[in-house]
């Protein structure tokens, strides 16, 4: 099989398309698999590190503002649909792959000038644009929610497959819970909450998480923190500033990053962090009751009606980042971790959004399309 994926941006977009693509060569070893992408987004890293090569177009998400650097943006773009044609021409593709974002408009619209068969992957509970707008011109689409369904009008087909993902739940032995926990430094009694808000748009998650270890809000639970590499030199010196040393305050160990984040999701009593599609469908699969905090100011409020899915199976709280306090986060943790039946009730109804099989049920969906 000869297939293309296009996936740009963020991970969210670039992670599935690369999944999907392991799925393809695990069935198909002598399949030829390329992406599409532009020179400005994570794909320029993650897609080469899995091993695939990687061709660059001009394309650019456009605003309804009429402005020259709008228009500039639309030239360009215009522009890579003419690249892509010339990809598609020289490479002869069964399948192009779009995996949301932007970067699919072009590309889809190339392969439908071939008659090449299309798909799109999409993960959010509330469609992107381009997703909306290339429905009709798409065989199929697949959905990772499924409040996505009736949010997309005149498409030829839906399915809902889910988002493949890395991290799965693991039933650990006691022994190996305590292993883990040790060698993170944690308390092996206590509740951990893992709070994890990314490297950009987490103020409003750090300055709360920062207020709760000065006033010592969590002496009952411990904070598992990964601030993302950007921030965690600039949260360093807030706690400096308030006479607190990062490597040593009570109840919280806090980290740029975790590496192992299979185990500590496993590991952990709730979760504390942005509402992503990805991190939704893990909290999903792992089963895990949490405390969501869309980030703001996103496409469509996307974030906002992820987190809806899980709220509305009594799975989590949200909390609006321009509500978010250091008293009303403790407060949800509190109320959470001070009733140990409604927080397993919690974790159970995470699970009721899983979807197994994820990568099975796409891998099918292509076959059907590739003749």
């Amino acid at each position: 099989m000869k297939v293309i994926i296009a996936a740009a941006g963020t991970a969210g977009h670039i992670n599935p398309g690369i999944a999907i693509a392991n799925k393809i060569k695990e069935q198909e070893p002598n399949s030829e698999i390329i992406f599409i992408g532009t020179s400005r987004g994570l794909e320029n890293d993650l897609v080469p590190r899995a091993g695939y090569k990687l061709e660059k177009i001009h394309a650019y998400g456009l605003s309804k503002k009429i402005s020259i650097e709008n228009i500039k943006k639309l030239y360009k773009t215009f522009k890579g649909y003419g690249q892509t044609k010339r990809i598609i021409k020289d490479f002869k593709p069964d399948i192009v792959i779009g995996t949301g974002g932007y970067i699919c408009g072009a590309t889809i619209m190339a392969a439908n000038k071939y008659n090449i068969p299309t798909l799109l992957h999409e993960s959010n509970a509330f469609p992107g644009k381009a997703v909306k707008m290339l429905a009709r011109k798409t065989d199929c689409i697949l959905v990772s929610f499924e409040d996505a369904k009736t949010r997309i009008k005149n498409a030829k087909k839906i399915v809902h497959t889910g988002t493949p993902i890395k991290i799965e739940r693991k039933d650990y032995t006691e022994s190996e819970k305590i292993n883990i926990k040790t060698k993170l430094n944690l308390d092996v009694n206590k509740p951990i909450v893992l709070v994890f808000g990314g490297s950009q748009g987490a103020q409003a998650i750090n300055e709360a998480i920062i207020q709760i270890a000065n006033r010592k809000l969590n002496s009952n639970y411990q904070i598992m923190w990964a601030t993302g590499p950007e921030q965690y030199k600039i949260i360093k010196q807030e706690f400096a500033d308030i006479k607190l040393d990062i490597e040593s305050i009570q109840n919280m160990q806090i980290v740029p990053y975790i590496y192992n984040m299979e185990e500590v999701m496993n590991i952990s009593n709730i979760i504390v962090a942005r509402s992503g599609a990805m991190t939704i469908t893990e909290i999903s699969n792992l089963g895990k009751p949490s405390i969501l905090i869309p980030l703001p100011n996103v496409s469509n409020d996307h974030q906002l009606y992820n987190a809806k899915v899980l709220e509305k199976v009594g799975a989590a709280k949200i909390i609006l980042n321009k509500d978010l306090k250091a008293d009303n986060l403790n407060k949800e943790i509190q109320n959470i971790i001070n009733n140990p039946q409604n927080m397993q009730q919690m974790g159970i109804n995470a699970t009721k959004n899983a979807v197994k099989n994820v990568e099975e049920k796409i891998y099918n969906e292509i076959k059907k399309l590739v003749k």
